[in-house]
């Protein structure tokens, strides 16, 4: 009864059941199809006790319940005449489409960017400080480090494209290795060259973006066209043997000179309105760019951006978005200071301004504060601008692609413009946070979770305290990295619960401890299980897998079976999964709030097997006395 009455308010909430196209749901959220996004009500909908968090994404109006969602999705399926097996949409060109490529084939790539970047901020402070030569051998050879990811970027992202769109990743690869391999280069610059009889024209596509772009989007159909109409035994060869026949002489002839036409449109297009007032640039840049994170659209900067940096050696535009970092960082400081001693939001705002400062990693920031605290949203706007302002008047540019945090500073002209732009955007968000971010009826995070004073101690209650422990070991083998590097905003924010997430490297999973099976999705991606210490932990493989209804998975178990560690629960097919464009990132997070309260991450960074502790969980009982 409960779940049929919360599901009539979600209804009624995303517009009623006559603007539902559709609805799926994974291992965390329910997804609508709506014929009318507008008609959701999104602010009413997070009010909602039992509704996490709402993102617009991809075409799905996505509500994150948590682990119940299955509860929620029969009663809404019941309640709204909902055909389970109406035929699912498919993922169609559109602006959020475009938008999700470009994310999907950057964030792969952010930690060898990022590191990069970080060697080339490294070496113009010891060459400012005549510390080293930028003639010396010892340069060469980490500059070499520092620029392969750039040069290479065709290559990087001819993988990571096809990846997410659809083709063998590592010919999309080497369609973007053609482009700068020897022979091809050596040509640049000569004149009556021609491929068959047709003019071609040899341009330099190193750490360009738009031609591989538009290669890997027609790719991705030659690809499907050619497994339809040659012989599956001579698929293995055939089939790469004619796409590269095919897309590497169209690239140099058509989609290469194409894509550096728009790519130069799009460049010249910022830079005159940049050109146009300095003023208003650094305004909409500065505020504007958390809100394009939201939406995924600041990845659409990422190519003009690299440009600048080949052509004019500097770019303007993140010469004035880094001042909306620091504003987002100044929000999580603010908070900090607003929030008392053993707080909910004590603990949470400090780690948030950490890695905005140190990392410049700032979505756990967007997705859990600011979009949190709708106050926020006109701090940041409003801070952000007057440090873009600031850094768009006095000229500030970014000369080496990095991520904006306080070891990037060397890469920024000129400093004073810098420091007096980013410390103004840092302050302002952190004095209006301070004193207008949150409401009065909002002020339960930010007060201690007893009712002891900050410096009062008082005796505990009699009571007994019991701590038992549970060990939660990797349910794959495979690579961790943390949750935040996920693609996923839901996961990488922890919204939907804390842990971590693994890469795979087989194709199995195995239970992680002893207990029960709570959940298994009809998809079939995700499965729930709680131990015998009644830690409830969930296990999603891939992202957005929910999409593949139940293919290339296999249950070795049913729902209310007992497990023991080590038996095999699942079984998946990754080179299938990862060939229909998903990606295998898997988180395994627990779920319920007194588990994620006393966790232990043992390992974060590491390669490990099913012997592997992942981590720890306390469980703390108390009885009187």
């Amino acid at each position: 009864m409960r779940y049929e009455e919360e599901s009539k308010k979600i209804i009624e909430l995303v517009g009623g059941k006559s603007n539902i196209n559709s609805l799926v749901h994974c291992a965390t959220r329910l997804r609508f199809s709506l014929k009318n996004t507008k008609k959701a009500d999104k602010e009413a909908l997070e009010k909602l006790p039992y509704v996490m968090s709402v993102v617009n994404s991809g075409g799905q109006y996505q509500v994150v319940i948590g682990s119940k969602v299955p509860d929620y999705y029969a009663a809404i399926q019941s309640l709204a005449d909902l055909n389970e097996d109406a035929p699912k949409t498919e993922k169609k060109l559109s602006f959020n489409y475009v938008f999700e490529v470009i994310s999907g084939a950057f964030s792969p790539l952010i930690p060898a960017m990022a590191g990069s970047g970080m060697i080339k901020a490294i070496l113009t402070i010891l060459v400012e400080m005549k510390l080293l030569a930028d003639t010396s051998s010892t340069y060469m050879v980490l500059s070499a480090a520092s620029n392969a990811i750039f040069y290479f970027l065709p290559v990087f992202l001819g993988i990571t494209l096809t990846k997410k769109i659809g083709g063998n990743m590592y010919v999309g690869g080497v369609i973007g290795a053609a482009l700068l391999e020897p022979s091809f280069t050596g040509m640049i610059g000569q004149e009556k060259l021609d491929f068959l009889g047709i003019n071609l024209n040899v341009v330099d596509y190193a750490t360009t973006i738009f031609p591989i772009f538009v290669a890997i989007f027609i790719y991705s159909f030659v690809d499907k066209f050619l497994r339809k109409i040659i012989f599956k035994d001579l698929q293995l060869f055939a089939v790469p043997m004619f796409s590269l026949m095919i897309m590497v002489p169209l690239t140099a002839l058509l989609f290469g000179p194409f894509g550096t036409v728009i790519g130069d449109a799009l460049s010249q297009g910022v830079m005159w309105l940049i050109g146009k007032s300095a003023l208003l640039s650094g305004i909409v840049l500065g505020g504007g760019m958390p809100f394009m994170v939201m939406f995924g659209l600041h990845w659409g900067f990422s190519p003009i951006t690299l440009e600048n940096l080949t052509v004019m050696g500097g770019d303007p535009i993140e010469g004035m978005a880094v001042a909306a970092v620091f504003a987002q960082i100044g929000i999580a400081i603010g908070f900090y200071l607003k929030s008392k001693k053993h707080s909910k939001m004590k603990a949470l705002a400090g780690p948030l301004a950490l890695t905005g400062l140190f990392a410049g990693v700032t979505e756990p920031i967007v997705y859990g504060l600011i979009l949190r605290y709708k106050r926020l949203l006109p701090i940041v706007a409003i801070s952000g601008a007057i440090g873009g302002a600031i850094c768009g008047v006095t000229g500030v540019t970014m000369n080496a692609y990095v991520f904006h945090n306080i070891f990037s500073i060397p890469v920024y002209t000129p400093k004073v413009g810098y420091f007096i732009g980013v410390g103004a955007a840092l302050i302002a968000g952190a004095v209006l946070t301070y004193f207008f971010g949150v409401k009065e009826d909002e002020m339960v995070d930010f007060l201690p979770e007893t009712d002891q004073g900050e410096d009062d101690f008082q005796e505990e209650p009699a009571t007994t305290k019991i701590d038992t422990e549970t060990t939660i070991y990797a349910p794959m083998e495979g690579t961790v990295i943390p949750l935040t590097e996920v693609d996923d905003d839901v996961f990488s924010s922890e919204i939907a619960g804390k842990g971590v997430a693994i890469i795979p490297t087989s194709d199995k999973v195995i239970a992680p401890f002893d207990g029960t099976v709570v959940a298994i999705f009809p998809s079939k991606h995700a499965i729930g299980l709680k131990s015998t210490g009644g830690s409830e932990l969930l296990i999603h493989i891939g992202i957005n897998t929910v999409n593949l209804n139940g293919e290339h998975f296999e249950t070795k178990v049913a729902m209310g079976d007992t497990i023991t560690r080590g038996q095999t629960l699942l079984i998946f097919d990754r080179e299938k999964i990862e060939q229909e464009g998903y990606a295998m990132t898997s988180p395994v997070i627990l779920t319920d709030a007194q588990s994620m309260e006393t966790m232990t991450i043992i390992n974060d960074q590491a390669l490990v097997t099913p012997e592997t502790k992942l981590f720890n969980v306390g469980k703390n009982k108390e009885e009187s006395k």
